[in-house]
């Protein structure tokens, strides 16, 4: 599907999301260092546990907002909370009042990301889906390669500019949004149904959600993603702590009498720099080389080559083999990426598109509250054994996905069965 054949929706939110996400990566790699040196690591580390939680709840509540206000009020609502919060924390007197601040940005976030995940998928064709979600990851993950290198500039020494050029870019997105953007959420579902006060609806929402877990397939999507993203997220875990404490300073390139040599805190950042490089260049090649693949395949190779690449890494500590190694793990991570949320676009009842988003979200929450527990095991684990755990929590993955579409065809697709959310 090409970019000029898109809806206007698609567009303006790719150019709104792909800068946010710009200046997003421009802050967020330095708010721990920022928040330790404020309270101190044992206090910070403790807190930042906080905003994923809280956004946790925040996302299941802007599902529900999605189908049941609309897409568009759900994401006006995200974008101009991340506004007024960005620039709260950049007229702040207090550290505390900062840090309510950044958990405010993350509850805006939270709350707009189902919604617009729903509007993708309200607006494009199903055949398309996979490529324009993989657009958009392609947009997104621009930020990740360039914004910690400027924001290592702009929020060590220019913070307060930083958080007042997110406070513009945030209100003039909410800006296009009322303006621009149309409302795309299905006739079958909208405001006329909800009737009752603010505690009755809150309540439907948590019924609504208890019967979205209680559909057995998507469970089992669930648990599978906790599984697989327990291993992504060792990227900036595990990987970290390998890296530095066991592989030494070795030379990158040699000829003759020079040579290019790194740390161990450069090898990391050149394996790190590389993952999200590929991310960036390999989207959407990646996307369209399995474009023909059905979802379940997808998944399980997705799984397989993530783990295989981060198992292998526990038996070398050369650079080239690691950084190797760290390719095969990303062409498992692109692969998935545009397909996940493509997959929830299909199994989900249009209706309910949104809540059943922000449903899925609750694997990457959960994933990541799970993950440091491979940061405890190393203390009395050798990191093949680590690595070993990491590579049984992506074959578990796979062995669900399996289940998964054993499952899926014998069961009422969702659009039937949960039709009533």
């Amino acid at each position: 599907m090409l970019w000029f054949k898109w809806d206007l929706n698609l567009k303006i939110r790719l150019i709104g999301d792909s800068l946010f996400n710009m200046l997003f990566w421009m802050y967020f790699p330095f708010m721990t260092l920022y928040f330790s040196g404020a309270f101190g690591k044992s206090v910070a580390s403790m807190l930042m546990m906080v905003p994923p939680l809280v956004g946790l709840f925040a996302g299941l509540f802007g599902g529900f907002l999605a189908d049941r206000l609309g897409r568009r009020p759900a994401m006006l609502l995200g974008s101009i909370l991340q506004s007024v919060m960005f620039a709260i924390f950049a007229l702040s007197p207090s550290r505390w009042l900062d840090y309510i601040a950044y958990i405010g940005v993350g509850v805006g976030s939270s709350i707009f990301t189902p919604a617009s995940s729903a509007m993708v998928a309200d607006v494009t064709p199903e055949k398309d889906r996979r490529m324009v979600f993989a657009t958009f990851v392609t947009g997104r993950n621009l930020g990740a390669v360039f914004g910690p290198a400027l924001g290592s500039i702009f929020f060590i020494n220019y913070r307060t500019e930083l958080l007042w050029t997110c406070t513009l870019v945030t209100f003039l997105y909410f800006l296009a949004i009322y303006w621009k953007i149309r409302e795309t959420l299905p006739a079958s579902a909208g405001p006329a149904q909800e009737k009752g006060s603010m505690g009755s609806l809150i309540i439907r929402q948590f019924r609504n959600y208890g019967l979205i877990f209680k559909d057995p397939p998507f469970a089992v999507y669930i648990i599978a993603g906790i599984m697989v993203t327990i291993a992504f997220m060792q990227l900036d875990m595990y990987l970290a702590v390998y890296v530095k404490e066991y592989v030494p300073a070795q030379p990158l390139l040699s000829f003759g009498n020079w040579s290019f040599s790194l740390n161990s805190t450069g090898i990391f950042g050149w394996m790190i720099g590389l993952n999200g490089l590929l991310f960036v260049l390999c989207a959407l090649p990646v996307t369209k080389l399995f474009e023909h693949w059905n979802d379940r395949n997808v998944f399980i190779l997705s799984s397989a080559l993530f783990g295989l690449g981060m198992f292998l890494m526990g038996f070398t500590t050369n650079v080239w083999l690691l950084l190797v190694f760290i390719t095969v793990m990303t062409i498992g991570e692109v692969s998935r990426s545009p397909v996940t949320e493509s997959f929830v676009s299909k199994y989900a009842p249009a209706n309910a598109r949104g809540q059943y988003m922000g449903a899925s979200n609750l694997q990457y929450s959960l994933g990541r509250f799970i993950a440091p527990v491979t940061i405890f095991l190393s203390t009395w684990l050798p990191p093949l054994g680590v690595f070993g755990f990491i590579f049984f929590c992506t074959l578990a993955s796979v062995v669900l996905y399996i289940v998964l579409f054993r499952i899926l065809p014998e069961t009422k697709p969702a659009q039937t069965e949960n039709a009533g959310l």
